[in-house]
């Protein structure tokens, strides 16, 4: 549960945040150890006695670890995502002290608590308070906070090195390219820092982005946001196949946490890449918008035959059940292909993308209506990867997608993640150190 009375500890410094940059990490020796709980081996959880409940008991996900947890940890069924930009007069040290007080309130938030040890409710009634009180009373919920970062923290757009790590930045680490199709909104993609926060409460994930960007006043400001509800992916053999907003199961054949040899060969960078990123992975968003109306006026047989599976148990159209694999040779009677040419499964397999997988953390959004009355819906796309390559190759793939007629790309982002921070560290210290 979340800590309301814990005594504060000391009086720090506070900062033009509110809450105290020295103080904040500073606490750490007290606070970030008492919260770290191990590795973050796949599945690793600490558990007040199960999923979340009308008691209030849920799932904890530790903040430590060898890799950043949100990845591989079983998919939630909240997000809420938010891409940064740093202020003009950030500085390298004030960059460096963001991520600390990121780190440290992240692992507080990830175990139930308030982001600092006076919280909501103990500070000086004199000065704003540490956390902004909304999840009070609220469990863990499962939630996992990601931090990652963008090509302009390296570089601008215009070549500035601002804070000395030019020459560490990736090689992979670039922005995507234009894509068939795509309808990208200026301004509604990039930035210079992501944060990806899920939860199983909707609440407790606004509740850290709320948090986090208020730590980040007068260093970093939201570039942009997305909520998400209804996972569409399954990270983990333990979960159900959940479903898009077409109806259709998303995610039968994403990679799972349980098979560590593919999470390994395409998930986790290697030492091939930059020595720093070692642990880490790439991060790709793609705004999708559905044309939800037009789709609802297609034909059962026809929507299967764009997405090349059965609407109901989600099998693939070449025969079996959900999970059996895709035959991409398999013909029907009259010698045609069961799966079409132009379908979303058979150009999504691997053996259409030059063998590239990813791994899927989708979610559902709805934003409302459009100037025309239309549901702006549909899928917010995230995916972690070896190396972006790997989604370009599917992308690719995907340009003669029939699905296509019934959807446009809007937003688009990439990330590098970098490995999980050790107890008492912070995320991006194998960058800074």
């Amino acid at each position: 549960m979340r800590q309301m009375n814990e005594p504060p500890v000391g009086k720090p410094e506070r900062a033009r945040t509110g809450l105290s940059r020295r103080g904040l990490f500073g606490l750490a020796g007290a606070g970030v150890a008492g919260v770290a709980i191990g590795g973050a081996s796949v599945g690793a959880v600490v558990s007040g006695g199960g999923a979340t409940n009308a008691a209030g008991v849920s799932t904890a996900y530790p903040f430590f670890g060898a890799h950043q947890a949100g990845i591989t940890t079983p998919a939630q069924d909240r997000l809420h995502f938010a891409a940064f930009d740093l202020s003009a007069t950030t500085s390298r040290d004030d960059l460096i002290a963001l991520l600390k007080d990121w780190s440290f309130a992240a692992a507080r938030m990830t175990q139930g608590q308030d982001v600092s040890e006076s919280g909501a409710v103990n500070g000086s009634p004199l000065a704003p308070p540490d956390d902004t009180g909304e999840a009070l009373n609220l469990p863990a919920s499962g939630l996992t906070i990601t931090i990652g970062f963008g090509p302009t923290l390296f570089t601008t757009d215009d070549g500035v090195d601002r804070f000395g790590i030019a020459s560490k930045k990736p090689a992979l680490l670039a922005s995507l390219p234009r894509f068939s199709g795509d309808a990208l909104k200026p301004g509604n993609g990039g930035g210079d820092l992501c944060i990806q926060a899920c939860a199983d409460d909707p609440q407790v994930a606004v509740h850290a982005i709320r948090n986090l960007t208020r730590i980040a006043f007068g260093r970093a400001s939201i570039r942009w946001s997305q909520l998400g509800f209804g996972r569409t992916s399954s990270t983990s053999t333990s979960q159900v196949t959940p479903r898009n907003l077409f109806g259709f199961k998303d995610g039968t054949a994403n990679i799972k946490a349980e098979d560590p040899m593919t999470v390994n060969d395409q998930v986790w960078v290697g030492t091939d890449d930059a020595a720093w990123l070692a642990g880490g992975s790439y991060l790709v968003t793609r705004k999708i918008r559905m044309i939800i109306e037009a789709w609802d006026r297609v034909m059962l047989g026809e929507q299967e035959k764009v997405i090349g599976r059965s609407k109901g148990e989600g099998a693939p159209l070449s025969g079996g059940t959900e999970f059996s694999p895709v035959d991409l040779e398999a013909e029907g009677a009259a010698g045609q292909p069961l799966i079409d040419s132009n379908a979303h499964v058979r150009l999504a397999h691997s053996s259409m993308t030059k063998g590239s997988q990813l791994l899927r953390r989708g979610y559902n959004f709805v934003d409302g209506n459009d100037e025309l009355g239309r549901l702006d819906a549909g899928l917010f796309f995230i995916s972690f990867q070896r190396s972006p390559q790997q989604f370009i190759d599917v992308q690719s793939s995907l340009s003669r997608d029939a699905l296509n007629e019934y959807v446009k790309h809007v937003s688009s982002g990439v990330f590098a993640i970098p490995p999980g921070a050790a107890s008492g560290s912070y995320v991006g210290a194998t960058l800074f150190g």
